[in-house]
């Protein structure tokens, strides 16, 4: 359970605590300071007032809850439920309807994603509840800014929540040139554009990288003044480099592995220090890189010395900079990432 205090914490101000429901699914809790419970607690529920400023701020794309073995996530009137085995499933299901009850909060589908251990078997969510004639496309917002979701196009939907903070850190360093690696459906370029920055953004999906030309359209930007290239990262840095040119923030936000252009393989705890030392060189003075990774081997202090491994190699120096927690998901369940600040 994380300690050995304890408290009841109410996930509701408006659920009865005499339904069956609520007294059934609301048990001894694990005290705040530990905020990611095992797989049989009941913490980490969205409050209402964290749910009230998510409205406030125009986002509908937000985490519900997390525990060890699955997290909830809503995307617009649709409900995702990640799990890592049936009981977990079972649990977040039934969570799920009393906070939405206790919230007024009716989905109009619910999503199951199993998460398996090898990517190799990963597949797409599957309709758990809802109508299953409705389109599976969908559009969420996040700070007001709008991204288009597919539950049909494979493992991930679209949008990946935990990158919030980054993204409003974008955006609000207003930079003139934005480099977009592993871009997937660019919501980072996207949030540079609306900042009035020139974008590239580089996937080798072509798929995806069409999906981040049509969130462009989604938020009435031009997608003709922008690029994007479906092609592999590594070769297309060294390119841009001899075109001599420079980026005030450059995201680098690889998968775990994965293989590239020729059968080329990729590997982030190996190949990251490479992937910055060429990514550098395109960095402007005083530029920004973001350092980002969910593998569960690299930890922040193992981004910070991998950036001084690369420093020293090209004589460049940099204070580090993260972006607060995101007040729904626990900083252990999201990304481990680094704003690198160049000197």
């Amino acid at each position: 359970m994380g300690g050995k205090s304890g408290r009841i914490y109410l996930i509701g101000s408006n659920l009865a605590t005499d339904s069956l429901a609520f007294r059934k699914f609301v048990t001894y809790m694990p005290a705040p300071a530990s905020p990611f419970p095992s797989r049989h607690s009941t913490g980490g529920w969205l409050p209402a007032d964290r749910l009230k400023a998510f409205a406030e701020s125009e986002t509908d794309a937000h985490r519900i809850c997390t525990i060890s073995t699955g997290w909830i996530e809503r995307f617009g009137e649709d409900v995702l439920i990640s799990h890592k085995d049936e009981p977990t499933l079972a649990i977040l299901r039934e969570g799920l309807a009393a906070w939405a009850a206790a919230n007024a909060f009716q989905p109009r589908r619910v999503f199951g994603k199993f998460l398996p251990l090898q990517n190799e078997e990963r597949i797409a969510p599957v309709l758990l509840e809802g109508d299953a004639s409705l389109s599976l496309l969908t559009t969420v917002r996040e700070n007001g800014v709008r991204y288009g979701l597919d539950f049909g196009a494979g493992y991930s939907a679209g949008l990946f929540i935990d990158q919030r903070a980054n993204r409003t850190f974008v955006r609000r360093s207003q930079p003139k040139r934005l480099l977009n690696t592993f871009a997937y459906t660019c919501s980072f370029s996207v949030v540079a554009a609306m900042a009035g920055a020139e974008t590239v953004s580089v996937d080798l999906s072509k798929k995806s990288v069409d999906r981040g030309r049509e969130n462009f359209v989604l938020n009435n930007l031009d997608a003709t003044k922008h690029r994007f290239y479906a092609d592999d990262v590594l070769d297309v840095l060294p390119r841009l480099a001899r075109k001599n040119e420079r980026f005030d923030i450059i995201i680098l936000d690889p998968p775990t592995f994965s293989r590239g252009n020729k059968g080329r393989r990729f590997q982030v705890e190996k190949d990251m220090e490479a992937l910055l030392v060429a990514s550098l060189e395109l960095a402007a003075p005083r530029g920004k890189i973001l350092l980002s990774t969910n593998c569960t081997r690299l930890n922040r202090r193992a981004l910070e010395s991998i950036a001084r491994f690369a420093f020293k190699t090209t004589r460049r120096a940099a204070d580090f900079h993260a972006e607060p927690p995101l007040p729904d998901i626990p900083a252990e369940a999201a990304a481990q990432t680094l704003w690198l600040l160049l000197k």
